[in-house]
């Protein structure tokens, strides 16, 4: 597997927060899907209200 780094911000109720994280994923749409269902788990957020900027292989 590969290691990802996925940065991007979400909303809150404050406007925007910004994220960086490391996944490991076979590939990129992987990698975005784990982010996207990561964040919604743990803020409570919508697929709608994550902003995924950039998703750079390690």
């Amino acid at each position: 597997m590969n290691q990802y780094t996925v940065t991007g911000r979400f909303k809150n109720r404050d406007g925007y927060s910004s994220f960086e994280t490391t996944i490991d994923a076979v590939n990129e749409s992987v990698a975005r899907e784990h982010a996207l269902s990561q964040f919604g788990s743990e803020h409570g957020l919508k697929r709608t209200e994550i902003d995924l900027e950039e998703v750079a292989q390690r």
